[in-house]
């Protein structure tokens, strides 16, 4: 988004964007652009709050009467903790995992593949309620996304990646597939759908979420730009990587 805003600007089009990933905003630097510290895919904040999405997109075109750049502005706002809904009752996942084992202490991949299964019956309710999912990028069903990561966190059979797709889009296609298939699962309950609390959840109670970070120190020491990247800012929000 950032380097179509500068090709839309040398040809006239003055632009504004909101920026999700500070780092490749800072690289890129585009003309102008808000940074927001919400989780990716909600650069509004939370759904369902009008007056606070407003606030975020005032603040984004405010940046147009900026005449020169590169402008790149923190908004001032945290999301709402959307934890509760109006009646006091927190989100809740439909499945409670053991808590995984501290680094050295177990295999991520094989209890990532136990909470897979677990979570299956409620990824297909979910499926069912929703009719539609953003699982399926990589082509792999999530087991198998899985084992990829594993493989190229462990050095073994890094070349393998599905439909000859080059490793950095694997990657990163495959781990996407991975989250969205967790938090699929886990909002397929009725009741409130507490963005934040179930991002909390997925990176603090899953063994998934210690395989991506592992894959992220991976990615970081490869040689290829293009998969350090990806272990820079597109596996994990800065605040979940500890």
């Amino acid at each position: 988004m950032s380097g179509l805003a500068k090709f839309l600007e040398d040809e006239g089009l003055a632009t504004a964007l909101v920026a999700l990933v500070r780092g490749q905003a800072e690289r890129v630097a585009p003309p102008r652009a808000l940074w927001v510290t919400f989780p990716l895919g909600r650069p509004f904040g939370v759904p369902d709050d009008a007056a606070f999405q407003t606030r975020v997109l005032r603040a984004t075109l405010a940046l147009l009467d900026r005449a020169e750049g590169p402008v790149l502005e923190d908004f001032p706002e945290d999301a709402p903790d959307r934890t509760v809904d109006d009646d006091g009752q927190g989100w809740v996942c439909p499945v409670r995992f053991p808590k995984a084992p501290a680094a050295g202490e177990g295999e991520p991949l094989d209890a990532a593949l136990r909470e897979i299964d677990e979570l299956a019956p409620w990824y297909r309710a979910g499926l069912d309620r929703r009719a539609r999912t953003t699982v399926g990028a990589s082509g792999l069903p999530p087991a198998d996304a899985a084992r990829l990561l594993a493989r190229w966190t462990d050095g073994t059979a890094r070349e393998d990646t599905p439909g000859g797709m080059k490793p950095a889009d694997a990657l990163r296609l495959a781990s996407e597939d991975l989250k969205a298939y967790y938090i699929e699962a886990a909002t397929a309950r009725p009741g409130p759908d507490a963005g934040e609390g179930v991002v909390a959840w997925f990176w603090t109670e899953t063994a998934a979420a210690d395989l991506i970070r592992a894959l992220r120190e991976a990615c970081l020491a490869a040689d290829d730009p293009a998969i350090r990247d990806v272990g820079d800012v597109m596996l994990a929000p800065g605040k979940r990587l500890a």
